[in-house]
């Protein structure tokens, strides 16, 4: 249980306020969930020994590469920037450089020594130092701390945190392997006296989307000097998100982007700092916003951009370009009441260009028969008929051929778009995009807990949906449930797919008849290009194979177990590395982010 501070009682205050008391709940809830596994017992667990620390001091990387470590200071608690030097002269990687601009505009407190006095105790020449005329803000007072560097790369580091031991070697390791431009590091908070680590942050290789819904770079972010030089630094007029817009123009021009999945950077936590408390630099999220919104200008991208209640997060939606016709297709076994929920939900939808081409596949219920009768009086809806055995990717394969729409949703008949009303533009708006080849949407259990919101590799062994019964309304880690981001799959209950995707990825391999057949299909586009996005404001019921059944036959289990060779066979490299839209530390036994043991 967390301890109760008179600052936290404060902070909560300020939070119900600012959100209401529906989101405060959800927020509360979501802090107050015990974790599957304590972090910090876990990261002590995971830091190198002092052996593996002298292994690397001894060891030579190839043409490593000069570091300058870029420090803005302001005005910097004593035992704070101590701490921090401490930190970088205790690299195992010694080829390195500690730029310091100091633009403190007064006098320490009784008691503290100067940001110049503490330097100079250091008899280091990798340390170099300079103290500002005046304080310009925090871009320009880091370009500043910029144009002293030297090094290959720049490396950024707030002036009151902390740098792991191994954090430049692994960065060296990461750039002599891969070339990286800009590369990253995964991170996490500490407290003020250093006693406990706390919320870490697993970040994924680089994805788009996620990067326009937050800032999950952030820390340890280090990048080629030559391109910070050729984006021009920081903007004054982005102070607050600076490092935000920083980040933005260095991705969108570098040619490979690296990240170092290891907790290699220590941001402090204070009760005036972002990191502990968002709601100390409401300014910096409006800045944020201006960030994505020129990220998208730069990038011929039609957007708008919303602040979202949990600040430092952010909701870009994408409108329909035109009115391109989109084939929703269905396969349907009898249970026409379900598949009348189907379609009468769909014809409720905001965007109306749409047919649908239903499937029959095997019915033999009067009642079916008679809605099929229903259905055909109307001329957006196609009815077709599968008459071999189930299998779904064949099936859908036998619909696309019927289907004139630039787009096709792959739709169940168990599924209700009973939610929101936008949710087929919603989706399309974003498939629309020209990097993006499938969109997939956020599905609930009939009783209000997510069913699917998105699917991880490796997760069960193969392949599963995320958070399944996170509660409606939550958001999961890091709000991972709840916002926009690019992943290596989504479920075919609900997905939206470019025809041109649905060419290059030449279908659903029809070998998989049931399982596995949507993830295989996604991965096909991903590898011809596209990327999948998850997109949680597109809401809907999912029942989930009621008409399918359980896999109990001996014939059901043995075809699975086929489908699960096939997937090892034809995806094993990112079976056995890891899906690069996850993160290594993290638990393949659970969906809910917890900690890999």
């Amino acid at each position: 249980m967390p301890k109760i501070t008179p600052y936290k009682i404060k902070k909560a205050f300020l939070y119900l306020k600012h959100f209401g008391p529906r989101e405060f709940m959800n927020h509360l809830f979501e802090r107050l969930e015990p974790e599957d596994v304590p972090y910090d017992g876990w990261f002590r667990s995971h830091t190198p020994s002092k052996e593996e620390l002298e292994k690397q001091r001894k060891a030579k990387i190839k043409e490593g590469p000069l570091f300058s470590l870029v420090v803005p200071a302001y005005c910097t608690k004593e035992r704070f920037f101590r701490e921090m030097i401490d930190s970088v002269i205790g690299q195992t990687y010694e080829n390195w450089e500690l730029c310091i601009a100091d633009a403190s505009d007064r006098e320490p407190v009784s008691g503290e020594r100067s940001v110049g006095e503490i330097v100079r105790d250091y008899d280091d020449d990798r340390i170099r130092y300079k103290k500002l005329e005046k304080n310009e803000g925090i871009a320009q007072n880091s370009n500043a701390a910029m144009a002293m560097a030297h090094g290959d790369y720049i490396a950024l580091i707030d002036h009151d945190d902390l740098i792991a031991p191994h954090a430049l070697y692994r960065l060296a390791e990461c750039i002599a392997k891969t070339g990286a431009d800009v590369l990253y590091t995964d991170e996490d908070k500490i407290t003020e006296d250093n006693s406990k680590h706390f919320q870490p942050h697993f970040k994924p290789d680089f994805n788009p989307d996620l990067l326009r819904s937050n800032n999950y770079i952030t820390h340890l972010l280090v990048v080629r000097r030559s391109l910070a030089e050729k984006v021009g630094g920081f903007r004054p007029e982005f102070d607050g998100a600076q490092d935000y817009d920083f980040i933005f123009r260095l991705t969108e021009k570098a040619e490979r982007i690296g990240h170092v999945p290891e907790v290699l950077y220590h941001w402090r936590t204070s009760e005036s700092s972002t990191a502990d408390n968002p709601m100390s630099k409401t300014y910096a999220y409006e800045a944020g916003k201006r960030a994505i919104e020129e990220h998208l200008v730069r990038s011929n991208i039609a957007g708008t951009v919303e602040i979202l209640p949990d600040f430092g997060f952010y909701r870009v939606r994408y409108p329909v370009q035109g009115d391109p016709l989109v084939s929703i297709i269905i396969p349907n076994k009898d249970s026409a009441s379900m598949l009348r929920s189907c379609i009468e939900s769909v014809c409720e939808s905001s965007y109306t260009n749409f047919e649908i081409v239903v499937i029959e596949n095997g019915s033999a219920e009067r009642e079916t028969f008679e809605y099929y009768k229903e259905l055909s009086e109307d001329p957006r809806i196609r009815l077709v008929r599968w008459k071999k055995p189930f299998n779904y990717s064949a099936i859908n394969n036998y619909g696309v051929r019927f289907a004139k729409g630039e787009y096709l949703l792959f739709l169940n008949n168990d599924v209700r778009a009973e939610i929101t009303p936008d949710w087929l533009s919603e989706m399309l708006g974003v498939c629309q995009r020209e990097d993006v080849g499938i969109v997939g949407a956020r599905l609930y259990y009939p009783n209000n807990k997510t069913q699917h919101a998105g699917i991880v590799i490796g997760i069960g062994g193969i392949a599963g949906a995320m958070f399944v019964d996170l509660p409606k309304g939550r958001g999961g880690y890091l709000h991972k449930a709840a916002i926009l981001q690019d992943l290596s799959a989504v479920t075919a209950a609900c997905m939206l797919v470019d025809r041109k995707a649905y060419d290059a990825a030449g279908g659903f391999t029809e070998e998989l008849a049931v399982a596995f057949n949507d993830v295989d299909f996604c991965l096909k586009a991903g590898k011809a290009g596209y990327r999948v996005v998850y997109d949680p404001y597109a809401e809907l019921y999912h029942d989930e194979s009621r008409t399918r059944g359980p896999e109990d036959t001996p014939e059901k289990v043995k075809r699975f177990q086929g489908e699960i060779e096939y997937m090892r066979k034809h995806w094993i490299d990112i079976i056995k590395n890891g899906d690069p839209n996850y993160n290594k530390n993290l638990s393949l036994k659970k969906w809910n982010y917890s900690l890999r043991v």
